[in-house]
């Protein structure tokens, strides 16, 4: 980690730039940068996984890539409780049809991780 950057080579003198004054000047879009890319490398994690019949973890990755999603989009827990929530009422408030999954059969989650 950077604690200091000298300017010029000048060593002798007090001219630094501590850490927190680099993460100001950062722009946000850096940070997007790095975020796409660790959704990127978790979505090939979550393929390898998949492909190897791992299902157990390949959820449990699809539920990291959810939260990293969540944060490129500026999407907060409070925003998806709130969707959820409302998912749950309108499922609820809907009369059921004969062409639904009788109750032998597992239900189908209500919220699904798409790209």
């Amino acid at each position: 980690m950077l604690s200091s950057v000298f300017h010029g080579g000048r060593r002798g003198r007090h001219n630094h730039v501590s850490q927190a004054e680099l993460t100001e000047r950062t722009p946000v879009s850096h940070s997007d940068e790095q975020l796409q890319s660790v959704l990127e490398t978790l979505e090939e994690c979550r393929r390898v996984l998949n492909a190897c019949d791992s299902r157990e973890s390949a959820e449990l990755l699809s539920i990291v890539i959810l939260d990293v999603r969540m944060k490129l989009k500026g999407i907060d827990s409070a925003d998806l409780k709130a969707l959820c929530d409302e998912m749950l009422r309108s499922a609820a408030s809907e009369p059921p049809s004969p062409s639904k999954q009788t109750q032998d059969q597992p239900r189908r989650p209500l919220l699904r991780v798409v790209k």
